[in-house]
């Protein structure tokens, strides 16, 4: 099966609309709605454990089943923002600029584990909660 086969059946098991799914310079990006319609479609279930917090970091492991697969993964968040470096250069200094790390890691965290169960990256899926970068310009 091709990888664009794949996806099809990926896209069509799991009933993503056009709205779910989108392209990013190189990658295809499932939305938030999209990683949420996967789980629930391939009855993904995921836990979650806080690995680390501090002012400004958070690390959180999730750990995916699905019948007989299994995976762990981790999502984090670094509050920061963007500075000039010595060159003029913008450049950023976290992973996110909201205060909500914890929630943004398990955002992050669940998007990996859904996406690596159901072996989408494999097939250069992403999910749009990975990194700011893969935000949807509107």
């Amino acid at each position: 099966m091709t990888k664009s086969e794949q996806l099809n059946k990926l896209y069509k098991d799991c009933n993503l609309v056009k709205e779910d799914v989108y392209k990013h310079k190189h990658y295809i990006i499932i939305t938030r709605t999209g990683i949420e319609k996967i789980q629930f479609a391939k009855d993904i279930k995921v836990t979650y454990n806080l690995e680390y917090y501090s002012n400004n970091e958070c690390v959180v492991k999730a750990t995916a089943t699905s019948g007989d697969e299994y995976v762990e993964t981790y999502g984090s968040a670094k509050y920061g923002g963007k500075v000039q470096d010595s060159n003029g250069k913008w450049v950023d200094t976290g992973s996110t600029t909201t205060w909500y790390l914890a929630e943004m890691a398990e955002k992050r965290a669940l998007s990996r584990a859904v996406l690596k169960i159901t072996k989408a990256y494999s097939l250069g899926v992403f999910g749009e909660d990975e990194a700011e970068d893969f935000k949807k310009e509107i």
